[in-house]
């Protein structure tokens, strides 16, 4: 093992309303952590000094220098030129346009600075430290507000062509279906998501069915989240029931499609929305047999993730780890 892999790595997951910053030893292990509101509205310079803010906070409270650590890794949401270290845009982060988020951050620190997609990012976390530990083939899918993934192909992050592979929030499940933020129609997000979950309800309420969630929340429909569904459906309530029911079909068929496609040995779903459990996974794990074909149906498990919030923050450090060793065998 190199002197940098043993070094602490800085890691960041980025998102649209927090900036999250930790030291991360090799063996996953958290030496410190910074938390700070993003800020978005004010636009990439303004971010980008909360994040030089946020690392070195983080840095001091660990008590290194920043010459003491292996690089920094940068989980943020959108399409990446990872390469490049440029965000070219990002949901979470408005007037974000080919943002060189990578070179702006190493001049000012002086060290390797990489940047990933935040999915991608807890699939590398989970298959290190989580549920995929162990696994060469494995798919990793965050059901939260949106869906996002990322893929394990032979131990190894598959990036694509241009870096942009895993959207598969946005795969087709229904033609004729709403349309998505990204323009689609009928993709999964739009379908199986926390906010897909939240509008199902809503539209039923506002059509007259009777449902338990209304008093939940006061009679405020516009108040309503998948966990306010997932709660209603916990107590027994029909309404509520048939909308994880709905999402859970949808969610088989994305699974399904990843199954025939990738025949991987384990799908890690994460996210907010799989705190549902079997509620939502077993429907869909059923959906998933009568899908696809016996064999890789029969080696693909599907489990929830265990890194929780943590898992996009130590896939940046993994991803920084790996950068920095493949930048050191090729000198």
């Amino acid at each position: 093992m190199s002197r940098t892999s043993q070094r602490p790595a800085l890691a960041v997951d980025l998102g649209g309303t927090k900036i999250i910053a930790a030291v991360v030893l090799p063996d996953g292990k958290i030496v410190s952590r910074h938390y700070c509101l993003t800020l978005a509205e004010k636009g990439p310079t303004a971010v980008i000094n909360r994040l030089l803010s946020a690392l070195s906070r983080a840095t001091a409270q660990a008590k290194l220098k920043t010459s003491e650590l292996a690089g920094v890794g940068i989980a943020v949401a959108g399409i990446l030129r990872a390469e490049e270290g440029i965000v070219t845009t990002s949901p979470n982060l408005p007037r974000w346009r080919d943002v060189p988020l990578g070179d702006a951050l190493s001049r000012e620190l002086g060290i390797a600075v990489y940047v990933i997609n935040d999915a991608s990012a807890a699939a590398l976390g989970e298959h290190r430290f989580g549920a995929g530990k162990g696994v060469s083939n494995l798919i990793y899918l965050t059901v939260s507000t949106g869906i996002g993934g990322g893929i394990i192909a032979d131990g190894k992050l598959y990036s694509g062509a241009d870096g942009c592979a895993g959207e598969l929030g946005h795969m087709t499940i229904e033609t004729h279906g709403p349309q998505c933020n990204c323009g689609n129609f009928g993709c999964l997000e739009v379908l199986a998501s926390g906010t897909a979950i939240a509008k199902e309800a809503i539209r039923r309420l506002t059509q007259g069915e009777r449902s338990s969630m209304v008093e939940l929340v006061e009679g405020r429909l516009e108040t309503i989240t998948a966990e306010t569904v997932a709660l209603a459906a916990r107590r027994g309530d029909p309404v509520a029931g048939e909308v994880v029911a709905r999402a859970a079909n949808y969610l088989g068929i994305g699974l399904a499609n990843l199954v025939n496609i990738f025949n991987p040995e384990l799908i890690v779903v994460g996210g907010g929305v799989s705190k549902m459990g079997n509620m939502l996974l077993g429907p869909a794990r059923r959906v998933v047999r009568e899908r696809t074909f016996r064999l890789p149906a029969r080696t693909a498990r599907i489990v929830r993730a265990r890194l929780g919030s943590n898992a996009e923050m130590m896939g940046a450090a993994v991803y920084a780890y790996q950068r920095q060793l493949g930048q050191n065998k090729e000198t």
